[in-house]
């Protein structure tokens, strides 16, 4: 099963086709497409690409399913004896993607090509 690993909003994920998940904000609108372009590594079987950062040629291609929040998150500060105490909390924007494909670019053809 073909796999990537992808960077967006700062993290990394695993992606195959297929999968839903929850990313940094984008700015795209539901039902919409978007090509995340910073592919670290392409796994298709015992076939390993990785990138130096970045497999050239590879994207991507995601569908938004939505834009939602994540839990409430609370920080309670607080100071013994002091009659100090303070509650803030915030609650992540996030994106929910769907995987549709991932794409090596011309690199992969032309390596079959010679091989072949």
């Amino acid at each position: 099963m073909a796999y990537a690993i992808i960077r967006t909003g700062g993290r990394q994920f695993r992606v195959a086709e297929g999968d839903t998940l929850d990313v940094d904000l984008l700015d795209v609108e539901p039902g919409k497409t978007t090509t995340f372009g910073d592919v670290l590594l392409f796994a298709n079987g015992k076939d390993v690409t990785h990138g130096d950062p970045l497999v050239s040629g590879a994207k991507v291609t995601a569908e938004v399913l939505e834009q939602r929040k994540d839990k409430k998150v609370v920080a309670f500060k607080y100071k013994r004896r002091k009659g100090y105490h303070r509650t803030v909390g915030h609650r992540r924007k996030l994106t929910r993607i769907k995987i549709k494909s991932i794409n090596l670019g011309g690199n992969k053809s032309a390596a079959k090509k010679t091989e072949e």
